[in-house]
């Protein structure tokens, strides 16, 4: 069973296909509303409302004193991943102004809003109009002005080859791509082809730059994950200076899933 609180408002997940009633229970005081739906990697409706009052619309949450839109209609995901929470701070952290931020695979921009709530200049990159739509929204509801900001639709690792080709560096990237994804042209596994993707963003960091490294994977090994990252760099011939583990948020402590890496490029 897995709880997201979204400032007063559960969306639980649960392996079983039947509601767990006790969490009503434990709800009154701490909750206002609960929604539920399986856990079903392939599910793409929206949550059943089961208890409280009924989230009609999207709500504004703060993280990090940052604003971000939720909106529990939207299907599998809500809006915001809450395991990414420490990383999303890092970046908000270590971006500065002029600098330029790159955030491939971006759903709904949070990276972003953070790099830009920083003064840096950001481009977002991802496959949906609808969810860049949602980034500009997430940038208005933090006063910041998307049209100081970049944002392009399609696939992250064509555009990454097109700035390799144009000479546009960055000065930090994210790289939070999906476990699996496909295109007309190829597919892309984090298990396999992590390092050609490390590889291609070093090629476009700027000298002192940092990529963080995710990949949400069970099966690929913290150790191997690294080795990998740290591989598909240097065969670009670009110098690693440096590789921190970042680890996953204290209330996520029963499944390291996500392994995230901070990397300063030389």
């Amino acid at each position: 069973m897995w709880v997201d609180h979204f400032d007063g408002r559960w969306l639980v997940q649960t392996q079983s296909n039947r509601f767990p009633e006790f969490l009503k229970g434990l709800a009154g005081g701490v909750a206002t509303s609960i929604y539920w739906r399986p856990r079903d990697k392939a599910a793409s409706t929206a949550p059943e409302w089961v208890w409280g009052e009924k989230v009609t619309e999207r709500f504004l949450v703060q993280e990090n004193g940052a604003s971000f839109w939720i909106d529990f209609d939207s299907g599998y995901s809500s809006g915001i991943f809450l395991d990414q929470r420490l990383n999303r701070r890092r970046v908000g952290e270590s971006a500065k102004p002029e600098q330029r931020i790159l955030n491939t695979f971006a759903y709904t921009g949070g990276f972003s809003v953070m790099a830009a709530r920083s003064g840096a200049t950001t481009t977002t990159a991802d496959l949906s109009k609808t969810y860049l739509n949602w980034t500009w929204d997430n940038f208005s509801a933090n006063g910041l002005d998307s049209g100081a900001h970049f944002g392009v639709k399609g696939d992250a690792i064509e555009w990454m080859q097109a700035f390799a080709k144009k000479g546009r560096t960055f000065h930090g990237i994210v790289l939070d791509p999906p476990t699996f994804s496909r295109n007309k042209k190829a597919t892309f596994s984090t298990d396999n082809d992590y390092a050609d993707l490390a590889g291609l963003a070093a090629s476009i960091t700027e000298p002192g730059g940092w990529i963080l490294c995710c990949a949400n994977t069970h099966r690929l090994h913290p150790r191997q994950f690294e080795k990998d990252v740290v591989s598909g760099i240097r065969r670009k011939g670009r110098v690693v200076e440096s590789v921190e583990s970042l680890p996953m948020p204290s209330e996520f402590h029963c499944d390291d899933y996500l392994k995230s890496l901070w990397v300063v490029v030389g």
